[in-house]
């Protein structure tokens, strides 16, 4: 039977505009996260631009996590998919969410939560 997981699409700002810029630190921060908490990882692009904001997107068998920055602006847009067809994910997509704030030391500009 299909279980409804948890999306999270939501809109950053940050103070700092330079933080915006490391796309490793978000990098490695997702890597571990996906690790810890026992997700499955299948693959990952993340493109720095010149001198720019970077994007980035991790797939996973219970769906993916996205995130684009752009400095020039301080924003941030990011998402978080996933299913819970094998367990239940829910938890681990708010946690993802929360601590991606406070590792850019973000404001949340809006928040949509989609159960699908």
């Amino acid at each position: 039977m299909y279980k409804k997981g948890l999306h999270i699409i939501s809109e950053f700002s940050v103070k700092d505009p330079m933080i915006l810029k490391d796309c490793k630190k978000v990098e490695n921060f997702l890597n571990e996260y996906i690790l810890r908490s026992g997700l499955s990882k299948i693959g990952e692009v993340f493109y720095q631009f010149p001198d720019s904001g970077y994007t980035g997107v991790v797939c996973l068998t219970e769906s993916h996590i996205s995130i684009h920055t752009w400095p020039e602006f301080n924003k941030v847009t990011f998402d978080v998919f996933l299913s819970n067809y094998m367990k239940y994910n829910d938890d681990i997509a708010e946690k993802i969410h929360a601590e991606l704030l406070s590792l850019l030391e973000a404001t949340e500009i809006n928040t949509t939560r989609l159960n699908r």
